[in-house]
C-alpha cells in the first residue's frame, strides 16, 4: 500500500482489497463465530493479512512481478477515492493503460514463495 496516504485512505484501501481477495478466493473465508450467549457473528478471513508499505514505483514493480508469475493482482488506484460505486470504479481503471495506473494499493493471494518474490524489497507497514 502506498505509504504516503492519509490514514482513512489506507484503511479504505486495505478493506476493499481484503474484500476483493475473499470474493476471488472463497477458501479464505473462515467459519461463522458464536459467543457463549448463543449469538452469531460473521466470519473473518482465515489467514493473516500482511500489509506492506510501498512507493508508487514499488507498487508498479509488484504489479509487474505478479503479472509475470501469473498471479492475478487486485488493485486500488488513486482515482477510486473520487468514485462512489463499483461501476464507476471499474470505468476509472478501464480508462487508464497499465503503465499509467496511479496505484495506491495492490493485493495478491499466492503460495508463500511466490508472494515473497512478488513483494521482495518491501517492508511491513508501520
Amino acid at each position: 500500500m502506498r505509504e504516503n496516504l492519509a490514514t482513512w485512505q489506507k484503511l479504505n484501501v486495505a478493506s476493499f482489497l481484503a474484500g476483493g481477495l475473499v470474493g476471488a478466493y472463497p477458501e479464505l473465508r473462515g467459519e461463522d463465530y458464536n459467543d457463549a450467549s448463543g449469538r452469531f457473528y460473521g466470519p473473518l478471513i482465515r489467514q493473516p493479512v500482511l500489509i506492506f508499505a510501498a512507493t508508487s514505483e514499488q507498487l508498479g514493480l509488484m504489479l509487474q512481478r505478479a503479472q509475470q508469475r501469473g498471479v492475478r493482482p487486485h488493485l486500488y488506484t488513486r482515482e477510486l477515492f473520487a468514485t462512489g460505486n463499483d461501476s464507476d470504479n471499474r470505468a476509472a481503471v478501464a480508462a487508464v493503460a497499465t503503465a499509467a495506473l496511479d496505484l495506491v494499493g495492490l493485493a495478491i493471494h499466492a503460495e508463500r514463495k511466490e508472494a515473497d518474490k512478488i513483494t521482495k524489497g518491501l517492508s511491513l507497514h508501520d
